[in-house]
């Protein structure tokens, strides 16, 4: 069972499982900041194993059967539970956060499901908005919370999680990230993981 994580895609998606590992143990602990530092790190390795899978020379069958299904559960980890108990624990388990959080699992939960099944559309863009987006938005919100004013970020979080609920479910199509995208979001996730990382261990 765990030579399949030898191929290099399978292993990368597996780092990135170990990142939203220690995402939701921060997250759990109440450490905000550290917690989405590292769930940027589980969003690089989701946008570079299917890179490197596709680049891969040669690759079992077998491999990529695993491959798939061991990236099906890093989205859904990273992008729907963990910012469900981010949500949670921004909001201090308030009903809320219950409704948003348990809205952004269902549309997880929900997208995946017709992703894993019916793929893109024929023009190679996206039904609904990808989960991997969650992380970034959340690690922009927590970003511009000293500069927000009192009593405005919390409700911003929940407003903005409320929505991309359903926009990850809506007859939307999102295009494909091309190599400018992948860049910035490489750029973004590198630099806030370093920001949130710091203010959370000072």
């Amino acid at each position: 069972m765990l030579r399949y994580l030898v191929d290099p895609a399978n292993a990368i998606t597996t780092v990135g499982l170990l990142c939203s590992s220690i995402a939701l143990y921060f997250a759990l602990a109440g450490k905000i900041d550290l917690a989405v530092g590292a769930a940027l790190w589980a969003v690089l390795a989701d946008h570079l194993d299917g890179a490197v899978a596709r680049r891969t020379r040669n690759r079992e069958p077998d491999m990529a059967k695993m491959g798939k299904s061991l990236d099906g559960f890093g989205d859904i980890i990273y992008g729907a539970i963990l910012p469900a108990i981010i949500l949670v624990q921004l909001n201090s388990a308030s009903l809320v956060s219950f409704f948003v959080a348990t809205a952004l699992l269902l549309a997880g939960a929900i997208r995946l499901s017709y992703f894993a099944n019916f793929g893109k559309s024929d023009d190679g863009r996206f039904f609904g908005v990808p989960l991997s987006y969650d992380i970034p938005l959340m690690a922009a919100l927590v970003l511009v919370e000293p500069f927000m004013s009192s009593g405005t970020f919390l409700p911003a979080v929940n407003i903005v999680f409320a929505l991309l609920s359903v926009a990850h479910v809506a007859s939307v199509r999102v295009p494909s990230p091309n190599k400018a995208m992948y860049l910035a979001i490489t750029l973004f996730a590198v630099t806030a993981s370093t920001i949130l990382v710091h203010q959370g261990t000072v």
